[in-house]
């Protein structure tokens, strides 16, 4: 069925969603889509913001959660959006800003917060935002709506902001003729009043010279006060441990603590509170510290790259004799930034050691090298290879990793011979939901968000019950772009985007994230030289068929002998074809690609236990390590 042509779609107060997400794949061309009342979970998706017709849009009455991404600037034709009594988070996004046609908009009963000046200059006839957790103040813009709700929040109280400051008119232009009736205000001393004096009475000299004398005093006043101040403080610093420097423990745990909290800046922590009527202190430059006189009256630490790094430090000489000197018996394979080798330590634990080419490293200090690690060492998941320790003395810079003692998913793929068994589907699929779920913490849950720039079969590790394991993540900053793409630019995971402008992005990640799909799909490789011409590019021998049952079938890796799913694999399919997309503002987020392998496992599952009901179908495919329930 052609959906292309469908404009209007309302499926609203019929529960579809059973705590599903909402299906990522909607008609194209909809100008109004109504899905309220479904008991839909997960985030709002991203494909929702790239409906450009969509003129109307109720998402209203169901589990959503999470932020809302900031892509709607694409939505340049609605006017009504009702995203109400869900459980919707964070700042309203900014490009709510440019929604210039929007008259109606409802978002109360969500967990919002923030202030909601992005609304102030929209169109608005129709507002609800109560009950949620709005702060700041309600632009006066706002305030004019006839049809306003904004109980249940935590509006500030008291006047709002100033507006910004007088910016005088340019030289001929008048300035606002009732400001003042005074005749010795400055603002009519300049002749653009049109019928002033210019002179100066008397009155006005003698005014002038009363002023000078007055702030001639009170500039002395604070000169001395301030040198008073000064001593006092100096004299107060000696009796008062509380302002000597901090030791290396308590440097240790408040740096720590900047890496737990969110990147911003509590100003109050830093600066003690100004005192009321007195003139804000001078600006302070954002890549200078304080002044000699603030160094005399603040208790602060001088800021250094240096961060805590939870990590083992080795030496050359532990990394030698672990490896046996670095021997081709212990290589484990050689990737874009170095070798790679298994290291044996006196402990029994086996590791693994990436020793960084030099060339890579010929223009960084060691100072880059241990920011570098200092960053890796901060990344966590269940599904990134977690870094033990390093190594930089004598011009070596060494990484030590977990070891994965099955390998690389290239090498179960690629390399596996008649004596080794073949991923089942379960476990492909189980190993894409691992890897997005690796790509989706980078891209969204790291702040600020990491992108890993050589997402491949060969950087995807696994382990003893094969479950998979990312590595390289962060090491790809070691390089610019462009020189990365020139390394990489014949491996066949690369988007076209990169080929032409030499940068990577998000977007470039989940392309090379749906390459990797293709290989698990069909067991190919992304570009092999040794197949026909128009073979030899896996996306462009594979795209064109994803949506063909048939072709399909014939495309999937013959190892699998047939053991899979047929919805199932369809199903994957439709998630590669999202990701390989040409065009980098169509591929959906990680957040989108992980709950759709979800989905798929979670339907897998339920079919599986629906089949059970019979006794011998369920005892014959008990023994079938393929029929198993997928776990994640």
């Amino acid at each position: 069925m052609n959906m292309n042509s469908l404009v209007e779609l309302d499926l609203s107060n019929n529960n579809l969603g059973g705590g599903n997400p909402i299906p990522y794949n909607l008609p194209p061309n909809l100008e109004r889509l109504n899905l309220a009342g479904n008991q839909f979970s997960g985030n709002v998706p991203y494909s929702i913001t790239q409906l450009v017709a969509l003129r109307y849009l109720n998402l209203g009455h169901n589990q959503l959660q999470g932020s809302l991404s900031d892509s709607f600037s694409t939505l340049t034709n609605i006017t009504t959006m009702d995203l109400s009594f869900n459980a919707l988070s964070g700042n309203l996004p900014e490009s709510f800003n440019t929604l210039s046609t929007l008259t109606t908009l409802y978002l109360q009963n969500n967990q919002f917060s923030g202030p909601i000046d992005v609304l102030a200059n929209l169109p608005l006839q129709d507002l609800n935002v109560a009950n949620n957790r709005f702060t700041g103040w309600i632009p006066e813009q706002l305030k004019k709506i006839n049809n306003l709700q904004t109980d249940g929040n935590s509006w500030s109280t008291g006047p709002a902001p100033p507006p910004p400051p007088y910016t005088p008119p340019p030289p001929g232009r008048r300035t606002n003729p009732g400001r003042s009736n005074s005749g010795n205000s400055p603002s009519n001393n300049n002749g653009s009043g049109g019928g002033g004096s210019s002179g100066i009475s008397g009155g006005g000299i003698a005014g002038i010279i009363i002023a000078i004398l007055v702030i001639g005093g009170i500039a002395a006043f604070f000169v001395i006060k301030k040198k008073t101040r000064k001593s006092s403080r100096e004299e107060h610093l000696e009796d008062d441990h509380s302002f000597a420097p901090l030791n290396s423990s308590e440097v240790k745990v408040a740096e720590m603590k900047s890496i737990q909290t969110p990147p911003t800046i509590d100003t109050t922590s830093l600066h003690p509170p100004a005192p009321i009527n007195l003139k804000p202190p001078p600006k302070i430059e954002r890549n200078k510290s304080f002044d000699e006189d603030d160094f005399s009256k603040k208790p602060v630490v001088r800021k250094t790259n240096k961060t805590p790094i939870k990590a083992t430090v080795y030496s050359v000489a532990d990394l030698q004799m672990a490896t046996d000197s670095f021997s081709m018996d212990n290589l484990l394979g050689e990737g874009t930034f170095g070798r790679v080798y298994m290291a044996h330590f006196h402990d029994g634990k086996v590791l693994a050691v990436k020793k960084i080419n030099s060339t890579i490293l010929a223009n960084q200090r060691s100072e880059d090298f241990i920011e570098l690690v200092s960053n890796i060492s901060r990344l966590h998941h269940p599904n990134l290879t977690e870094l033990v320790g390093y190594c930089s003395e004598h011009g070596q810079h060494l990484l030590v990793y977990e070891y994965h003692k099955n390998g690389s998913l290239q090498d179960r793929l690629h390399l596996s011979d008649e004596y080794t068994n073949p991923l089942t589907w379960n476990t492909r699929v189980k190993i894409a939901l691992g890897s997005a779920r690796a790509l989706e913490h980078l891209h969204e849950v790291c702040s600020p968000s990491v992108v890993h720039k050589n997402f491949k079969s060969s950087n995807i590790l696994l382990d003893m019950e094969l479950n998979p394991h990312l590595s390289d993540a962060g090491l790809a900053s070691l390089v610019p772009d462009a020189e990365l793409q020139a390394l990489d630019q014949s491996s066949g995971y690369g988007a076209p985007e990169v080929a032409m402008s030499g940068q990577y992005t998000l977007k470039s990640d989940i392309y090379s994230f749906g390459v990797v799909m293709l290989e698990l799909l069909t067991g190919r490789k992304p570009f092999d030289s040794s197949r026909p011409r128009s073979e030899q590019s896996l996306v462009r021998w594979a795209t064109p068929q994803l949506h063909d049952i048939d072709a399909l079938d014939q495309m999937v890796d013959p190892a699998l002998k047939g053991l899979y799913p047929a919805k199932s694999l369809s199903r994957f399919a439709d998630i590669i074809a999202l990701c390989v997309q040409p065009e980098p503002e169509f591929r959906p987020p990680m957040s989108e690609v992980v709950q759709a392998l979800v989905r798929l496992v979670q339907r897998a599952n339920m079919s599986r236990r629906m089949l059970s009901g019979d006794g011998q179908e369920a005892s014959r495919r008990a023994d079938d390590p393929d029929t198993q329930d997928y776990t994640f």
